[in-house]
């Protein structure tokens, strides 16, 4: 009788380690419970959490000696397979914890990397990810050859992470001049298509927001867009942009963009600068917001820290207070961003606030626009479409000279007509 095996693929059980390095650890630990959450979205189980109080984080190990057979015997009692750090590990820091705690070692960032690749579903995200994946190994290459076999990848070893056990660093850097190239290549396509999108005179609205807000919900919700929409952090990936008519006719366009995290990596500030540039170039922000979290003004200035770091600035923002619905009786509180010129709340999934939203964001879209009133010739009829298609045709008359129109257009197009 033949014998059966059990194929499944055992679940990682990791511990995760904080410093604190402030008098008031609240901060760690807020940061702790969202790398549970980054652990747990990745496929593993968090069996254990340690936080160590120094004044400032230890250059050669991360932790203190003492912290660290604290952390060694944890392992063992807990039967866990793995530690995850916080804070992104220098090489050294990650070779001596390695060799002192002899099971794998992943910080904060192999973690997101490790999502991101599971994430990616277009070839632009993927060669993004991929090139910050590489970027990332690569500076932890030297020194490490004996312990390259924990260095293959993140959780699950998803993305190119399994196939870098056996590329050298050359190979790994001729690998990543060739995806340069690439995005290089694909950032061209976007900025060839952002100056086509600058001659269009529709209003672009960028949604931005914090992992997990509500922003595909949101866009859901907008322009029936049908995106992956999950309770999780890092849902969707690739930007998406759908177009969206007010009732007074005006269009807009609305983009989503990656969610945004605190301790983002830098490699993937990096490779997706071009994806997360779509902010830069909107007309308005549409900031999404969880009010029902008790981070919500953490994570209000991680988004808005983000914003500047990519040189977001001079424009209109709106911020959405989401999940309003989620808040429990008798704990609301009070909903306000000083930093944004409007704010609302309500819940993108129960329609709460909806349509108020609308109103503030077609107020803002038509503060673009100017009356005019005009008369266009029979042999130039075709600018008549102009208005009806980026504008408002407020009334038309058929006289001698030719079409009086009067009408609410975008102001580029005033010298079109």
């Amino acid at each position: 009788m033949s014998e059966l095996y059990d194929t499944t693929k055992e679940r990682e059980r990791l511990i995760l380690v904080g410093v604190n390095t402030d008098d008031d650890e609240s901060g760690t630990r807020e940061s702790l419970e969202e790398l549970q959450e980054l652990v747990d979205t990745a496929g593993a189980e968090t069996v254990g959490t340690m936080i160590q109080n120094r004044e400032k984080i230890q250059s050669g190990t991360y932790i203190g000696k003492g912290k660290i057979q604290e952390l060694k015997n944890a392992v063992a009692l807990m039967n866990a397979t793995g530690i995850v750090c916080d804070d992104e590990l220098s090489p050294a820091q990650l070779k001596n914890l390695e060799e002192t705690l002899d099971t794998k070692v992943m910080d904060r960032t192999l973690v997101i990397l490790d999502i991101f690749a599971g994430r990616a579903l277009t070839r632009e995200g993927k060669i993004q990810v991929e090139l910050a994946q590489l970027k990332y190994r690569a500076a932890r290459l030297v020194g490490l050859r004996s312990s390259l076999s924990r260095l293959g990848g993140g959780i699950g070893t998803r993305g190119p992470g399994e196939k870098k056990l056996e590329m050298d660093r050359r190979l790994i850097n001729d690998r990543i001049a060739v995806l340069r190239r690439e995005v290089e290549d694909l950032e061209h396509h976007r900025n060839l298509a952002r100056e086509k999108r600058k001659k269009n005179p529709i209003p672009v609205i960028a949604i931005v927001g914090y992992t997990n807000a509500g922003k595909s919900t949101m866009l859901n919700r907008l322009t029936n867009a049908g995106i992956l929409a999950e309770d999780k952090l890092f849902a969707t990936l690739d930007p998406t942009t759908r177009n969206y008519r007010f009732e007074s006719g005006q269009e807009v366009l609305f983009t989503d963009t990656v969610g945004f995290i605190r301790k983002l990596p830098h490699h993937l500030i990096d490779a997706f600068h071009s994806t997360l540039e779509e902010a830069k170039y909107a007309d308005i922000i549409l900031h999404v917001a969880d009010a029902s979290s008790p981070q919500l003004d953490a994570h209000m200035d991680t988004v808005y820290e983000t914003l500047r770091l990519l040189e977001v600035s001079d424009k209109k923002i709106v911020t959405f207070f989401n999940k309003t619905d989620l808040i429990p009786a008798g704990e609301e509180k009070i909903l306000k961003d000083l930093r944004s010129d409007e704010t609302v709340s309500g819940s993108v999934k129960t329609g709460q606030g909806m349509e108020r939203l609308i109103e503030v964001l077609e107020r803002l879209a038509n503060d673009r626009n100017t009356e005019i009133e005009c008369v266009i010739p029979y042999s130039e009829g075709g600018k008549l479409q102009l208005i009806r298609r980026y504008g408002t045709l407020l009334s038309e008359e058929y006289v001698q000279e030719g079409i009086r129109v009067r009408g609410i257009i975008p102001k580029e197009l005033e010298g079109q007509l």
